[in-house]
């Protein structure tokens, strides 16, 4: 199969709901899709096809979204795979390239979100979820909002079974709060001590304010490209290789296994991570800079081990040993994560891409991680979906 590189990546800066008036989608799209563009050195008439990822919006909103940057007539799909949304839309141009249909490709997610915590859109059908929250709510007495509760809950089960800490988790926020303040896109670049994490209001125990991640406004996009497109255009120097790439959806397990954690994503994650150390040739040992789905700090300190960083119950010991940070093993979220950058639905898969990308040409600024030259993206969407993706740059 054919190569795949990522040559150009834009974003937006991520905003509370709201914040900037007027902006709406396809001002976002224009800003993310013409910042890749310009960062890839092409134009629009180049790209072949496009897929848009977006959670909360009509039907063709894609289409809408990328006629800001031109109208080539081109194949648009349009992508909803709940949180994992971007990376899904990623996903699929990077097939695309891979299968040889294709030698230039868009990927762009964008969120239009409203304040406060994440609500159904439909109330007269089936809900996608309820498998899952009635087989949680057998385990734990159900609670809303539901998505700190399934989190939460999650994280509980880690603290009984493998002594986890509330202050192991608050940490996790305390380390990503601080890595957002270098980072210009972020929604929040403010620092919090450890007391101010835990102090913060309760929103279900163990999860404080300060440990979820916010409702946002945003996009990104990335531009993904052949090896034969990368070699005409010159663009060797800041290609980015994806050497390997998984999507696993729910197994018999996630309903089955009587356990939060599994019905988190964790079962999804860790089948894909395997996947793409073995698409890659390398271990997690290998990797330097690291981009997960912190939706809340108990996922990151799950999904340590999911990913393999360390073995079943020992995420908290990564984090007593400031091991996912900088000058640690790994620089874990260094964008500040979703907990403090935000989390667009759509975009969130994307802006991840785009960090990585950053940090393997050496370019991210203040944040970056020396001597990156190996990078994994993990991105969850309940439901479910879990995507992870591992990098190189092409010209090492």
């Amino acid at each position: 199969m054919a190569r795949v590189f990522v040559v150009g990546v834009g974003l937006t800066r991520f905003e509370k709901p709201g914040r900037r008036e007027g902006w709406d989608y396809p001002h976002m799209a224009r800003e993310s899709g013409t910042n890749a563009l310009a960062d890839a050195g092409i134009s629009y008439d180049q790209v072949q096809q496009a897929f848009v990822g977006y959670v909360y919006g009509e039907s063709t909103a894609g289409q809408r979204a990328v006629y800001e940057l031109g109208m080539t007539g081109i194949p648009v799909v349009n992508v909803n795979n709940n949180c994992s949304t971007g990376s899904t839309a990623l996903y699929l141009a990077a097939q695309a390239i891979r299968g040889g249909l294709a030698d230039c490709a868009l990927a762009l997610g964008f969120e239009r979100m409203k304040p406060g915590s994440l609500s159904s859109t439909w109330d007269d059908r089936e809900q996608p979820m309820m498998r899952h929250l009635l087989a949680l709510a057998e385990l734990h007495e159900f609670a809303m909002p539901t998505a700190p509760y399934m989190f939460g809950a999650a994280g509980r089960e880690h603290m009984q079974k493998y002594g986890t800490t509330a202050e192991q988790f608050a940490r996790i926020g305390v380390k990503n709060h601080r890595h957002s303040t270098n980072n210009p896109f972020a929604q929040f670049q403010h620092e919090y001590s450890l007391d101010d994490v835990l102090a913060a209001t309760m929103i279900y125990e163990p999860l404080t304010k300060l440990q979820c991640s916010p409702t946002s406004d945003g996009a990104a996009a990335a531009i993904l490209a052949s090896e034969r497109f990368v070699d005409e255009h010159d663009l060797g120097d800041r290609a980015v290789e994806v050497v390997g790439q998984a999507m696993v959806t729910d197994l018999p397990g996630t309903l089955e296994s009587q356990s939060a954690i599994t019905l988190v994503g964790a079962q999804m994650s860790r089948r894909a991570a395997q996947a793409v150390y073995d698409q890659a040739g390398f271990g997690p040992d290998d990797v330097d800079v690291i981009e997960l789905h912190d939706c809340f700090s108990t996922n990151e300190l799950l999904t340590y081990e999911a990913l393999q960083l360390c073995g079943e119950g020992e995420g908290g010991k990564l984090v007593d040993n400031d091991d996912t940070t900088y000058g640690g093993r790994w620089v874990v979220n260094p964008s500040g994560g979703l907990i403090s950058k935000g989390h667009p639905l759509g975009a969130t898969g994307l802006a991840q891409c785009a960090e990585l990308t950053w940090q393997l040409r050496g370019a991210a600024g203040a944040r970056q991680v020396e001597g990156a030259r190996i990078a994994l993206q993990h991105n969850i969407g309940l439901g479910g979906a879990a995507v992870v993706t591992a990098y190189r740059p092409a010209n090492r």
